[in-house]
């Protein structure tokens, strides 16, 4: 088994530090001339409203698909990621990107991390959750701060 990674996927939230968590990983797959492929994972609204709502929710989530989609891409095609390696899945973040991985033979997952404590990290985070349950190594890219009030 060779040490060096073949295929990299970046997991990203749409955020300003999604550019800090994609910078980390740019040069590791270039120096191992690996393929990148990025990720966002949007929560079906389903979710987050627990069916509480008598209304069809489907053009909802299709346009917040949508804008993912074109967030995503100007993240990504800025540092040559092909649309074919931008993915956009619904479902529950830790698992779609360990599914993914699994999937598309990912050996290194890179990911942005707060470095959340106490109750906050009890109660999980994506990164958290990826790095559980990853069957593969995982990089997790410092971001942000608890404090910031820039966003």
């Amino acid at each position: 088994m060779s040490n060096a990674y073949q295929h990299i996927l970046v997991a990203v939230d749409l955020t300003k530090d999604s550019h800090l968590v994609l910078k980390r990983a740019l040069p590791i797959a270039e120096r191992n001339g690996a393929r990148i492929s990025i990720i966002h994972t949007l929560e079906p609204l389903g979710f987050a409203y627990g069916g509480d709502i008598p209304m069809d929710l489907s053009s909802i989530q299709d346009q917040l698909d949508t804008h993912a989609r074109e967030r995503l891409a100007d993240i990504a095609t800025p540092h040559g990621i092909k649309p074919e390696d931008q993915h956009v899945v619904v479902g529950m973040p830790d698992s779609e990107i360990q599914r993914f991985a699994k999937d598309r033979a990912v050996d290194l997952i890179v990911v942005g991390s707060h470095g959340r404590h106490g109750f906050a990290l009890l109660l999980g985070s994506t990164s958290t959750g990826v790095l559980h349950g990853a069957e593969c190594d995982v990089l997790a890219v410092r971001v942000g701060h608890i404090d910031d009030t820039d966003e």
